[in-house]
């Protein structure tokens, strides 16, 4: 008989709430954790960035406290006190999640864990190392930071997220960021926000490539506004990187022609590879692995049956909630509770840059690539009664839908909130809800909501405060 009926490779967002989902449905549980749990998401990425970003909201807001009738005076930035603060918030999330294993009573072992064979896995950690026996295995070991080829970080001139998060605790002057995606975007807005000047490069023609085209354009003309400098279409050239005592020089260019760029630092931001290396893959034959990633079936099966694999290592969206709902969806189907897997049209994106992106399902563009009959539906924030009042009415609202059967297919909002306005979107999808019945559900007002709703009426051809 194995140790355990489950054991789980890396305790970050997608393998903690998978132990305690398999807990509950009475199955024996051990956690296997190299570092600490809450992984990337909690210590490296998502929840320290959007703490320094709230910071950089604040600082932002207090700038224009005039405009409110307040008086404050200058406001200014103690930047140790910002990483401290992102401290504080990580480590009571951390406790939480420590907790959460101990009433779970979740066995967590602290190492290095590495398949030694089909139903096997050897953990070294501080002390002796030990076997642990499986009946089922779950693989959930994250990712790390991509860099570009023959550049190395150094962590203080050529950085990445977990520098950032983790180790610099001063804002640069200047910063070049290779990469328009949603994390380019974000470190973008808060250093801009931070004081530093900043320019932002994307090889692809228009900023978070992954969104709806009008999403990218109007965070673009949201970002020159703000003094970003915005370049797309434009490659970094890696061979042309110098590093020097005074910071990073760089060579980026398109279509013929060549620019030097020159900053205090370069922020690397291209993405990230899923860790696979070094974890024993080879002892499980079945596994196949595809450009780095992990490959698995609709319920995270790979092609051993008693092993499955999860979040940012089988690839797609990078999102911590992704991660969190596949190691749900596997731990169901090996209790035999479920045969299908997420409809990743129901999963939300959130950029937390200023202005915010919430976006669900398929953009404008993909939706025509896929031979559907398109209807689309907008209304800015500028009409909207609620975005005035807070001072941020920049943005809009849109739904995607098929002409023909009403299916929402996508929706996409970029302005105030758009992170809290987006589980609306995935509700509605989830329930099959139509953009009709979205627009005539009674939403309050001033509410940052009623600009969804307008979206989808404007859909319907019945807008009610713009022209049709």
């Amino acid at each position: 008989m194995a140790d355990f009926d489950l054991v789980i490779l890396g305790g970050g967002t997608g393998g903690y709430p998978a132990a305690i989902r398999a807990t509950q449905l009475g199955m024996k549980v051990a956690l296997i954790e190299r570092d600490k749990l809450g992984g990337t998401c909690l210590h490296r990425g998502c929840i320290p960035t959007k703490a320094f970003l709230e910071s950089a909201e604040v600082l932002h807001l207090a700038g224009r406290s005039a405009e409110y009738g307040v008086t404050t005076g200058s406001p200014a930035l103690d930047y140790g006190v910002v990483f401290q603060r992102k401290n504080r918030v990580v480590d009571q999330l951390h406790r939480g999640v420590e907790g959460l294993m101990r009433r779970n009573k979740i066995e967590v072992i602290r190492g290095e864990g590495t398949i030694s064979g089909r139903g096997r896995i050897t953990v070294n950690g501080e002390g002796p190392a030990r076997e642990v026996t499986w009946d089922h295995l779950i693989i959930a070991t994250g990712s790390r930071p991509r860099g570009l080829p023959g550049v190395e970080f150094d962590g203080q001139r050529v950085i990445n997220s977990d520098h950032i998060t983790m180790e610099l605790k001063r804002v640069p002057r200047s910063l070049v960021i290779i990469g328009g995606g949603a994390v380019g975007v974000e470190f973008a807005s808060m250093y801009r926000d931070f004081g530093a000047e900043v320019t932002l490069v994307e090889l692809l023609p228009a900023l978070v490539p992954l969104e709806d085209r009008e999403v990218g354009e109007a965070l673009q003309r949201s970002f020159v506004r703000r003094g970003i400098t915005v370049k797309t279409g434009v490659g970094v050239k890696p061979e042309t990187v110098q590093v020097s005592d005074a910071g990073v020089a760089l060579e980026v260019g398109g279509e013929g022609a060549t620019e030097r760029l020159s900053a205090e630092a370069l922020i690397i931001a291209v993405g990230r590879g899923g860790v696979v290396e070094g974890i024993g893959l080879e002892q499980l034959p079945g596994v196949r692995q595809e450009r780095g990633l992990i490959q698995v079936d609709e319920v995270m099966q790979t092609g051993e049956p008693k092993v499955y694999a999860i979040g940012d290592v089988v690839g797609g969206y990078a999102l911590a909630h992704k991660a969190w709902s596949e190691g749900v969806v596997a731990v169901e189907h090996i209790a035999g509770l479920r045969q299908r897997g997420l409809d990743y049209r129901r999963v939300p994106r959130c950029t937390y840059s200023r202005p915010q992106i919430g976006s669900m399902g398929l953009s404008e563009q993909e939706a025509r690539q896929q031979g559907y009959s398109v209807k689309v539906g907008k209304f800015p924030f500028q009409a909207n009664g609620r975005a005035l009042i807070l001072g941020e009415s920049e943005g809009f609202a849109k739904i995607v839908a098929d002409a023909g059967s009403g299916e929402i297919l996508g929706v996409h909002i970029i302005g105030p909130h758009a992170t809290e306005l987006i589980p609306e979107a995935v509700m509605a999808r989830y329930l099959e809800a139509t953009p009709l019945e979205i627009g005539t559900a009674v939403h309050a007002h001033p509410t940052l909501s009623e600009a969804l709703a307008e979206a989808a009426l404007s859909l319907e051809g019945r807008p009610m405060h713009i022209a049709h």
